[in-house]
């Protein structure tokens, strides 16, 4: 693994956590039987098809095939080296690596020794600027206009909220004097180089507000403009280590009350997070100002089953508000959208009416047909004729797109009893949209959804042979022994034949049957065929007759196609008219077809 924590204490790690609760910091699981599901976090997916077994401590995706155990899980959902994922798992067991010297970034390449240095630097401007806000007089003047606008000291040490001074070179000579390369950081987006080769800070005069990613790293900022003037906001640009994009305000802290409510509110900048949480609502995050995107709304759909939208009260924040509504609709959310009155944001609402009222509002948010409702009223005076019709057209089109009968009839009912149309009419016009609409929506997720790996489709026999005996051998020892002497290293895909030759090596160092133990030891490739391997309802008590036949399937495969080549080799001996050879190759597939019937 090229780790140096002893295999003991890696062991004493993995019988120490619960899979479950690994797994379950990202995506929300419900148990069915003994085993948990919820929505796969390596796909996008409506129906549950990622299944975790306490009992085996493993995952496995039926969709997309990826499967393994708290280590990789980890390592692949955050993308991170072994090392780091046993140093954060060893946190969660109360399990001290202290004593040891672990390079938890992995190989200190070029490239991950500027990733490193990158979050370093950010973190220590960090803890220079919130210092700089909040005990010195030269920060005094931003730390007075942030609680003038009714934050406290508590909600901006929360959220390290800092000051960058009015200086051309301030975080270059702090840079600089902890050795940090200043190209490195230009690239990380805090210096900039002038004409004259001088290196200056991005951030001057400016409230700092640190962005994290979603393991809490600190790996860009936002600065807003103490006082008058343009740029009002000057941000981090797109670095190595920071893809806006892909990240979501306030996730690291709000993750685990997302997970607890099944809710999360969405919003749209620093400001209406921060004054959010300090009224009370942990569970807000935000898309820091620009559009929100499939991977953020994905990210969402793991972790919660309802969105509450909360955008600006204006024009752009409606509609910015309907496209990422119709996103996590799509990805199977039940959406609902608070709107705020009067044109204003969430952050200036707090500090004019309350957070009581606040509150109010986002417990009062309306659900999505409802939100899309109101929005189609905008721009139609209903008195006419023309725009009535066009309204009842357009919110039909939406009715035909609700999942819910129920929500449907209820919603049809609505627009009958509004404008006194029969509930005949509207059906039947809604009938066309339901024919009409199913056809695009199924060809667009036939381009965007990802083909499973794992195909439900009739296997040949040897490999479904080569599955059980793999499944049985992976549960029992002396199953696999048996094995081990009758076909050793024969099996016929190549997969197959891996996992046999670790399965046998597992037992020859002295292991009884552990699974969790198993798949420690394979590689990342095989883990996915293992984990689904596992998840095979195999009878623990398997006949020797059974296992006869599954054995004869793998040995006797190379036999069936040698048949299969002389059948063309006869073929092409009759097509050249030599019969004799035709014949003597016909005499040769008897005799293999009665050894391979009597074997």
């Amino acid at each position: 693994m090229g780790h140096r924590i002893p295999e003991e204490t890696i062991e004493a790690i993995r019988r120490s956590i619960d899979i479950v609760d690994v797994v379950g910091e990202y995506v929300q699981l419900k148990k069915q039987g003994r085993n948990y599901f919820g929505l796969c976090p390596f796909h996008g997916e409506k129906t549950p098809s990622f299944s975790v077994s306490p009992e085996k401590q493993i995952f496995h995706c039926f969709g997309c095939g990826a499967g393994g155990n708290a280590f990789t899980f980890l390592m692949d959902m955050e993308g991170i080296p072994f090392v780091e994922a046993a140093k954060r798992l060893a946190a969660k067991a109360g399990i001290d690596l202290s004593a040891y010297q672990l390079n938890v970034r992995g190989h200190d390449d070029g490239q991950n020794g500027e990733v490193k240095a990158m979050i370093e630097a950010h973190t220590l401007l960090k803890r220079f600027y919130h210092h700089l806000l909040v005990y010195t007089k030269e920060g005094q003047a931003a730390l007075d206009y942030l609680q003038a606008r009714g934050w406290t000291k508590e909600t901006i040490d929360r959220f390290e909220i800092g000051y960058a001074p009015d200086a051309p070179d301030a975080a270059v000579r702090l840079l600089d004097s902890h050795s940090f390369s200043l190209p490195v950081m230009e690239k990380a987006g805090l210096v900039t180089k002038k004409e004259d080769e001088r290196y200056v800070d991005r951030f001057r005069n400016r409230i700092m507000f640190p962005i994290h990613d979603h393991r809490g790293e600190t790996v860009g900022f936002s600065g807003r403009l103490l006082g008058e003037g343009q740029p009002k906001y000057v941000n981090s640009p797109e670095t190595p280590i920071f893809h806006k994009g892909t990240l979501l305000y306030h996730f690291h802290e709000a993750r685990v009350p997302i997970r607890k409510r099944q809710e999360a509110l969405l919003l749209e900048g620093f400001a209406d997070v921060i004054s959010a949480v300090q009224a009370g609502i942990d569970y807000a995050v935000a898309t820091m100002g620009t559009s929100l995107t499939e991977e953020q709304a994905r990210i969402l759909r793991r972790h919660a089953e309802t969105v509450t939208i909360c955008y600006d009260g204006d024009n752009a924040g409606t509609e910015a508000a309907w496209r990422a509504a119709e996103q996590l609709s799509a990805l199977g959310c039940h959406v609902k959208v608070a709107s705020i009155p009067n044109g204003l944001d969430p952050d200036e609402y707090i500090r004019v009416y309350g957070k009581e009222r606040f509150a109010g509002e986002i417990a009062a948010a309306q659900p999505l047909m409802a939100f899309k409702m109101t929005y189609l009223r905008r721009g139609k005076n209903l008195q006419r004729e023309g725009d009535r019709l066009r309204y009842i057209e357009e919110v039909l089109r939406e009715i035909g797109k609700l999942p819910s009968p129920v929500e449907k009839d209820y919603y049809v009912r609505q627009l009958a009893d509004e404008f006194s149309l029969s509930l005949s009419a509207l059906n039947e016009q809604l009938s066309r949209y339901k024919h009409e609409k199913p056809k695009q929506r199924e060809a667009a997720a036939s381009e965007k959804a990802p083909r499973p790996t794992l195909a439900k489709k009739l296997l040949p026999a040897f490999q479904n042979a080569e599955r059980l005996l793999l499944a049985h051998m992976m549960r029992s020892r002396d199953m696999a022994l048996i094995v081990q002497e009758r076909v050793g290293g024969r099996f016929n895909i190549e997969e197959h034949r891996a996992l046999a030759a670790y399965i046998y090596a597992f037992y020859e160092e002295g292991h009884e049957a552990d699974l969790g133990a198993l798949m420690f030891r394979l590689p990342g490739e095989l883990q996915p065929l293992a984990s689904e391997l596992s998840l095979l309802l195999v009878s623990d008590d398997v006949s020797e007759q059974e296992l006869a036949d599954y054995m004869k399937h793998v040995l006797n495969h190379p036999k069936w196609l040698m048949l299969k080549e002389k059948e063309q080799e006869k073929t092409e001996a009759e097509r050249r008219k030599d019969f004799l050879a035709a014949a003597r190759i016909a005499k040769e597939m008897i005799e293999m077809k009665k050894m391979l019937s009597s074997s």
